[in-house]
């Protein structure tokens, strides 16, 4: 597993091998991340992002064009590594240990694009209806491709029957989502990081038989 540092990497947010298109982006997402889409004017990504305010027209026709492609690497961008990083593992892998792949792929990537993640996670709920029916369609695929995978465990005896699949993609993605407003790398490296949250989403927090008492 790569032990990369994904907040230093994503805090960097204007690096030089950048295109001007992908500075604009980078910034975005930082802006909207703290700022709130509302709050932002393209003149403040533009002075963030080194550029003259009317050149920002040479790569997007509007501020929310600029959102539409930042809600859909945030999204989108975790969705197709995760699903690829699965999907390469050997027939044999266990349910349990394809789900642990999806924690930690979803994690790396979202860390590694904290800026763009965050984004999505604090913005969404306060986005006009126009804007959220045109991302709609990828969360909820993603949604379900997490669903699906709770469902394969359940069916080969390795989660328990009697939870909602649904209420599991909620809490395990909405609580790794949110990772990347109090993860620290300094902390620890990623590898030890990934473990705390695989034993806690598959062995709670209980110790010894009181855990299995309150099943």
């Amino acid at each position: 597993m790569n032990s990369i540092s994904p907040i230093e990497v994503a805090d960097s947010p204007v690096a030089g091998g950048a295109s001007t298109r992908e500075r604009i982006l980078l910034v975005a997402a930082r802006l909207f991340r703290y700022g709130g889409y509302a709050s932002t004017s393209l003149r403040e990504i533009a002075k963030e992002a080194g550029i003259t305010a009317g050149s920002i027209y040479n790569h997007f026709a509007s501020k929310e064009e600029i959102l539409d492609e930042v809600l859909r690497i945030g999204v989108g961008g975790v969705a197709t590594a995760v699903r690829k990083r699965v999907a390469a593992l050997p027939a044999t892998t266990t349910g349990r240990e394809r789900i642990a792949t999806a924690i930690r792929e979803h994690l790396l990537h979202a860390l590694h694009q904290g800026d763009f993640t965050s984004a999505n996670v604090r913005m969404w709920a306060q986005l006009p209806a126009e804007v959220k029916a045109r991302h709609r369609a990828v969360r909820r695929s993603y949604a379900e491709y997490w669903r699906d995978l709770f469902r394969q465990a359940q069916a080969s005896g390795e989660l328990r029957a009697d939870l909602d699949v649904k209420v599991m993609e909620l809490f395990v993605v909405g609580a790794i989502n949110w990772t990347g407003e109090w993860y620290d790398p300094r902390r620890g490296s990623f590898d030890a990081f990934c473990e705390q949250v695989l034993k806690i989403i598959f062995d709670g927090i209980a110790s010894g038989p009181q855990s299995a008492g309150h099943r």
